[in-house]
Formats: C-alpha cells, sequence, structure tokens
C-alpha cells in the first residue's frame, strides 16, 4: 500500500510503498477514503510533538474510510461500516489499523471529507469550550487564530453556545470565514493593536488561543475579573511565559487543553462530546469549511498550507 512516511525529522515526508498492517486484538484494518490534516502533523515531522512515533513513522492523525477487517475480540463493527477514527498517526496510508474503541460511526449525510476533519478540530473546541473552560451565554469569547482549523470551530461552537465571539485572524480574507461562521466582531491581528481593541469592546471573559506569542499576553491584559484564558496551541512557535501577578490580582484561570490526552485518561469524556457534535452536525448546526482538498500524492502541499498559515478551515487528503 501506499504511505507518507518520515523516516528524518526535520526533512519532507516521502510516499513509499509499504506493508498492509494486520489488524490486532481490538483492532479494525480501514480502508481509507480520506484524511484529515492537523498542526500536530507538521510538530510530528520536526520530532517536537509530545506523542511522536518512532522513525520510521506515517502521518496523519485522523481518518474516515471503510471496514476492511476485523481483529479477534471486536464488536460493534463489520467489514464495510462507514467509520471515522483518530489513530493518531498512519492515517496517510490506503490502509490503517486503529482500536476498535476510537471508531465512530459516521453519521448519515456526512460525507468522507467531512468526517475527516471533524474530530480533533471540532472535539478540540467543544472540550475547551464546554468541558474545560464552562463558557457561558452571554459571555464574550475571543479566538486567536479564527480562520485556523481549530480556530474556525471555536468561532462556531462558541457562537452555538450563545456567547458574543471576537474573532482575531491574519488579513481580511481570513476574517470574512470567521464572519460567515458567527463571529460578532472582526480584529485584524496583523494592523490592530489587540489589547487596546479588546478593551474598547468590554473586555473578555474567555479566550482560545491557537497561536501563542504575544496576542496571548495581550489578551490576558484585556480578560475580566475571573477570565478564563485556554491555552490550545503555540502555532506561532512562541510559548508565552505568564505573569503570575496579574493571574492573581484580577482571579484569571489560565487551563491548558490537550484533547488527545482524554484517549488515555478519560475517554468517556470524548465519548460525550462527539456525540453531541454529530447531533448538531445532523441538527445543521455544524457546517465544516474545508479549504483544500489535495490527493495523497500532493499531501505534501496540504503540510506547506498550514505550514505558511495559508489555509482557512481544514485541509483533507483524499486516497481513492
Amino acid at each position: 500500500m501506499r504511505a507518507l512516511q518520515i523516516s528524518t525529522f526535520g526533512l519532507p515526508p516521502d510516499l513509499r510503498t509499504v506493508p498492509v498492517p494486520d489488524p490486532g486484538p481490538g483492532e479494525v484494518l480501514l480502508r481509507t477514503a480520506a484524511c484529515g490534516l492537523n498542526f500536530a502533523d507538521l510538530l510530528m515531522s520536526g520530532g517536537s510533538y509530545q506523542d511522536t512515533p518512532p522513525l520510521p513513522f506515517t502521518l496523519g492523525m485522523e481518518v474516515a474510510g471503510t471496514v476492511e477487517a476485523c481483529g479477534p475480540a471486536v464488536t460493534g463493527f463489520v467489514p464495510g461500516a462507514r467509520v471515522a477514527a483518530v489513530p493518531g498517526s498512519g492515517g496517510l496510508a490506503d490502509f490503517v489499523a486503529v482500536p476498535a474503541a476510537r471508531c465512530v460511526a459516521i453519521p448519515d449525510g456526512m460525507s468522507f471529507v467531512q468526517a475527516a476533519s471533524f474530530q480533533i478540530a471540532y472535539g478540540t473546541s467543544h472540550l475547551a469550550l464546554d468541558h474545560r473552560a464552562r463558557l457561558q451565554p452571554g459571555e464574550t469569547l475571543l479566538v486567536l487564530g479564527a480562520a485556523g482549523g481549530v480556530g474556525l470551530t471555536a468561532v462556531e461552537i462558541g457562537k452555538h453556545m450563545g456567547a458574543r465571539v471576537i474573532a482575531s485572524a491574519r488579513g481580511q480574507a481570513r476574517l470574512a470565514v470567521a464572519q460567515r461562521a458567527g463571529a460578532d466582531v472582526l480584529i485584524d491581528s496583523d494592523t490592530a493593536d489587540l489589547r487596546d481593541r479588546l478593551r474598547a469592546e468590554g473586555g473578555v471573559d474567555v479566550v482560545f488561543d491557537t497561536v501563542g506569542g504575544p496576542a496571548f499576553l495581550q489578551a490576558l491584559r484585556a480578560t475580566r475579573p475571573e477570565g478564563r484564558l485556554l491555552c490550545v496551541g503555540f502555532a506561532g512557535g512562541d510559548v508565552p511565559q505568564i505573569p503570575a501577578n496579574l493571574l492573581l490580582v484580577k482571579n484569571l484561570s489560565v487551563i491548558g487543553l490537550y484533547w488527545g490526552g482524554y484517549l488515555a485518561f478519560r475517554p468517556e469524556v470524548l465519548t460525550a462530546s462527539m456525540s453531541r457534535l454529530f447531533g448538531w452536525f445532523g441538527d445543521g448546526i455544524l457546517r465544516p469549511h474545508i479549504s483544500h482538498v489535495l490527493p495523497l500524492d500532493r499531501a505534501a502541499k496540504g503540510l506547506d498550507l498550514l505550514r505558511g498559515r495559508k489555509a482557512t478551515g481544514k485541509v483533507v487528503v483524499t486516497l481513492p
């Protein structure tokens, strides 16, 4: 089968021919139809992600496809079933073996491309805003990096949860995408003084940050007393150093969110979250925004789009 593999950290991936894996106990073998790309794929390719597999390995954290075969002790899935899964790696290949516990049935009306773009982005935003920050109707939510794959879903979910949403992104074209997802206030991160703009808007209650760097610190200074700041990622490359005195005097909370960590220690939280999200999709509330769909032999181009922050929403690779 074909597989897009990393053999040396820091070098581009290679499309190779490798054996088809055999599903082990509790695993299903999926014939991959689509694979969503994530910023974590870039971190893995450089060897800096917390769950980077040993070399060589196949990229691709989330997939959608059909069950090809079931390993021993698998119940609830049969060959031919349409499922989405989060293997963590290995998805950019014609076949991938995945624990059955990480597979979910794809709802009627959802395409493979939509399913491959759905779990990590929407799951991260929902878990952060609902389970961790306890976002309330009427609160003001700031989303930094609001046009990215995860940020855009935070705009959409935050709006559905009843928040007033401020979107910060680079350039008017990207802000227009955030506006279509439901943002109430738009701030161009290239031109605006973020702290002053946020204070002019009355401050914020919850900050959802996938970018890091100076923007986080500016948002921190515009957060209202008892506000919550969600650290979801550092796509800008700079991990902010947080002045604890500001947390003290304003009674602020800084909250970390690593969606994949829940797979190990509280998988039932992810299951409940995903059930609600698929229900919202079925009700027409969520509309996945996919900016690029590329074939496997152009997957490296998709990673370049993420690296250069040139994509809005998700980039998905298809495997016919």
